[in-house]
């Protein structure tokens, strides 16, 4: 395991079975920054029946996957894939851009990436 900085931060506001979650990633992703945050995210969602996830995922700093946590996050998609109503990531990678096309395939809402945080949220909080 890498000593430079990485890991998820995590915030999660819940209005009725309506979720607001916003992650910051940074570095390199392992298996043990999803160990943390994968077990959150289902205890939150436990008991609500058809949940609703709107994200904000700030990506500027992140570096990628390793392996493993790259299969994490694929099993991530496939569990709540269909929980996420906006996916809006923070991003000028041109790899995120290709990463969020492929991830797109494993949600059943709409995952879109910005340059700012504040693009993003005029996108999150707009009417559909």
């Amino acid at each position: 395991m890498s000593d430079l900085p990485h890991g998820v931060s995590i915030g999660l506001e819940q209005h009725g079975n309506h979720f607001f979650l916003t992650l910051r990633a940074r570095g390199k992703l392992t298996h043990e920054d999803y160990k943390t945050m994968v077990p959150m995210l289902n205890s939150a969602l436990a008991g609500v029946e058809n949940p609703k996830i709107d994200c904000l995922m700030d990506a500027s700093e992140l570096e990628g996957w390793e392996p493993r946590a790259a299969w994490d996050d694929l099993k991530l998609g496939l569990s709540h894939g269909r929980d996420f109503n906006r996916i809006a990531v923070i991003s000028d990678k041109r790899w995120m851009k290709i990463a969020s096309k492929v991830g797109s395939w494993f949600i059943g809402g709409e995952y879109k990436v910005f340059d700012s945080e504040e693009n993003a949220m005029v996108w999150l909080l707009e009417e559909k």
